[in-house]
């Protein structure tokens, strides 16, 4: 009994010893580190900051349909029998004077994609964003479970161990080994799907955060959250960047109407014009002229196309501003879903909590019964196996938790970089337009530099 009692001891030390390790290393990234760099690493932000500068030109090109032009043109003609060369050159300047107020609403409309698509762009950065934490939290969960299995292996080869021993002396049965055989090929199928699931946890935070992870450390407190739900709607309402974005998709659309409506109307052009004419073989000059006229114009039948374009625009107004009905209606969705996580999440976390409290309670008095010969080896593991497993529940709503948090922040459009502070300097989404527009230059954000400087090396090629 003496010799038993000191086999159950030995083993309860070593199981003391395998809960008391601790859970995961020392970690080095941190959660806003990975949202940092996923914001300067993004090729898909990159991608749609050429497609922002894009619309840009757009502006740029409507604009320019409102300024005068001034072409040169220039033509030659030998005549065959007299064996003499003619000689013209013409410059020619233009100005609309009225066009139905189409080239200025085109004006406008295009003002408005460009807005709409900086705010596509902020969104996108919040996709960018909300993906690092889903990446992050992922590879952190994943690196506490490991951590938990391989404990759980350590426990239960011991537990195996000392039940062959019992066996050799004739404590235990046959049927106790196999029980402590089959925990053992358990728990390590456990580990080998942790370990597993780890691996692919790496991948996925390369993708979204653009490099492997060291390590990760348990995510810091929770992000400033709205007041309360309702304002967090409001917010998802109207200052979502997905809303501000249709918002302009809608005015674009309103001003491309009166686009079309405008191009129905007549067009009133002034045209001054400077030629010389020029004959050889002597070179002399036969005559300059200058002439300055108004051209009218006014189109009467187009075969329905000018109707058409209006019936066009009428049609995608509508279709903009149902999808801008529509998005509210998905980003309340999705608002009521992250506070739904949230509470529940924090209610997982409590009541695992309290699980861990018991499953310690328990596991403690079992370990007392089992030094008095009450209880088995096979007993107290087990007890320690369900301790094992209410961490990882913890582990898990805890992750939850900050997934909502977050989650919540998107759906109130306030996941970005300036809401946040993250430690990376913001794209300037006007900095591009200003300084090829005439407006007031702005100093470029080192993405939009970077983004100058491989155009400029694709031009070079």
């Amino acid at each position: 009994m003496k010799n038993k009692g000191l086999r159950i001891a030995r083993i309860l030390v070593l199981t003391m010893a395998a809960m008391s390790a601790p859970l995961a290393p020392a970690l080095a990234d941190t959660l806003r580190d990975a949202m940092a760099d996923a914001y300067r690493n993004s090729s898909l932000l990159d991608q749609n900051r050429y497609l922002l500068r894009v619309r840009d030109e757009g502006v740029n090109q409507a604009m320019a349909a409102l300024l005068p032009t001034l072409s040169f043109a220039a033509a030659s003609s030998r005549d065959l029998v007299a064996g003499t060369t003619t000689t013209t050159a013409r410059l020619v300047a233009e100005v609309t004077l009225y066009a139905g107020r189409s080239r200025a609403n085109a004006v406008r409309a295009a003002e408005e994609t460009v807005n709409a698509a900086r705010q596509q762009l902020v969104a996108l950065e919040a996709q960018v964003l909300g993906d690092a934490v889903t990446a992050y939290l992922e590879v952190w969960e994943a690196q506490q479970v490991v951590s938990v299995r391989e404990a759980n292996v350590r426990v239960l080869t011991q537990q195996l161990r000392a039940a062959r021993d019992r066996f050799e002396v004739g404590e235990d049965t046959r049927t106790d080994v196999a029980q402590a055989e089959a925990q053992l090929a358990t728990a390590r199928s456990n580990l080998a799907a942790a370990q597993g699931t780890l691996e692919i946890s790496r991948e996925l935070f390369n993708l979204a955060v653009g490099r492997y992870p060291a390590a990760v450390s348990a995510p810091a407190g929770l992000p400033g959250l709205p007041a309360s739900q309702a304002q967090a709607a409001e917010l998802a309402r109207q200052d979502h960047p997905a809303i501000r974005a249709l918002q302009h998709e809608v005015a674009a659309a309103e001003f491309a109407v009166a686009q079309a409506r405008g191009s129905m109307r007549p067009n009133l052009s002034l045209e001054l014009s400077r030629s010389e004419v020029f004959e050889a073989p002597d070179a002399r000059q036969e005559g300059n002229g200058a002439a300055i006229g108004l051209t009218l114009s006014q189109p009467i039948y187009r075969g329905g196309q000018l109707g058409s374009l209006e019936r066009q625009a009428l049609a995608q107004a509508e279709a903009v501003r149902l999808g801008l009905n529509r998005q509210v209606q998905i980003n309340l969705q999705l608002l009521g879903n992250a506070y739904a996580r949230f509470a529940i999440a924090s209610a997982q976390i409590e009541a695992s909590d309290q699980r861990i409290n018991a499953a310690q309670l328990a596991f403690d008095g079992i370990r007392e019964e089992a030094s008095l010969g009450a209880r088995t080896t096979l007993d107290v593991l087990d007890a320690e196996q369900n301790l094992l497993e209410a961490r990882i529940s913890r582990i898990e709503a805890q992750s939850g938790l900050y997934a909502a948090a977050y989650g919540i922040l998107a759906a109130s459009g306030l996941l970005s970089v300036g809401h946040l502070q993250l430690p990376v300097p913001e794209y300037d989404a006007a900095a591009y337009g200003a300084a090829f527009s005439g407006g007031q230059p702005r100093v470029m954000s080192p993405q939009g530099a970077r983004l100058d400087t491989l155009l400029q090396a694709i031009g070079r090629q």
